[in-house]
């Protein structure tokens, strides 16, 4: 009964920064929602363990990340449409400059966004973000880097804003 009572403890006072992480990872309200969702209800499963042995919100992020980074392979890829909704809407609408960012985010490859979501957003190390995904450190750096390297593609505006901060 107290380990049901902890996680419902642990649930309420994270669950919005578990959601904002979805959203960050993929770009969608609903496929945050759904990442979360199914990110807590494996981490019921394994309370009593992680409880005792981990810190349950890396263990919950990192079953996000992984949920998200193999999204693919069960349904098709939804894309973002900024028109806006039908009805009122309270929440500031992103600017252009954000728009075009989360597009140019949404244009990359799983894997590279979620490199760079771990590590810009997180602010993870590159060991950490290697354990996360399950892969290399190398691979992380590489996907860190074609990343990045797309995103100055796309966005000129922020490479050079980039190398005026150099």
């Amino acid at each position: 009964m107290e380990e049901d009572s902890r996680f419902e403890s642990f649930v309420a006072d994270r669950v919005d920064a578990l959601l904002r992480y979805g959203y960050v990872l993929s770009g969608n309200a609903h496929d945050a929602a759904d990442l979360t969702q199914e990110a807590l209800i494996r981490l019921h499963r394994a309370w009593p363990r992680v409880q005792r042995k981990e810190n349950p919100e890396a263990y919950t992020r990192t079953i996000m990340a992984r949920l998200h980074m193999s999204a693919w392979r069960r349904r098709r890829r939804e894309h973002l449409i900024w028109d806006l909704p039908d009805g009122d809407h309270y929440d500031p609408l992103p600017s252009d400059v954000e728009q075009r960012l989360w597009r140019a985010l949404d244009g990359l490859p799983r894997k590279q966004r979620a490199v760079l979501v771990l590590r810009y957003y997180e602010d993870l190390p590159d060991e950490e973000i290697a354990k996360v995904l399950g892969i290399s450190r190398g691979t992380v750096r590489s996907h860190a880097s074609l990343g990045l390297s797309r995103l100055r593609s796309t966005l000129p505006e922020f490479a050079a804003a980039e190398e005026g901060q150099s």
